[in-house]
């Protein structure tokens, strides 16, 4: 049995990654820190860490903000504070979609 094909990615997609990735290298190397005390920071492996600077698709986006996040790479043009502001929006924009669009909400049962 051969190998199933890998998922493709649109041109934009790939160079937005490949770009997210060199903006997350170029704010290491100019922060003076060494791959492994990033992914150190991150809590990530040094071989994932390069894949992110790579633009390596398969990489999970958790693992890309957090190291984003270790270097100082802003995410999407907002300061830290302002990411709620921006996330409570959202979710109010989401209140209006019909029921089966929302996000599930978690109940912890509590009561022992």
């Amino acid at each position: 049995m051969s190998k199933p094909m890998g998922r493709t990615y649109s041109r934009h997609a790939r160079e937005a990654m490949a770009l997210l990735g060199r903006m997350i290298r170029i704010a290491r190397i100019e922060r003076k820190l060494i791959a492994a005390e990033v992914a150190d920071r991150a809590g990530i492996s040094r071989s994932l860490l390069q894949r992110i600077e790579n633009g390596d698709p398969g990489t999970s986006l958790g693992a890309v903000f957090e190291a984003a996040t270790v270097v100082g790479v802003p995410l999407f043009e907002a300061e830290r504070d302002r990411l709620a502001t921006h996330k409570a929006a959202a979710d109010a924009k989401l209140a209006l979609l019909p029921q089966a669009a929302r996000p599930r909400k978690r109940v912890v049962k509590d009561a022992f």
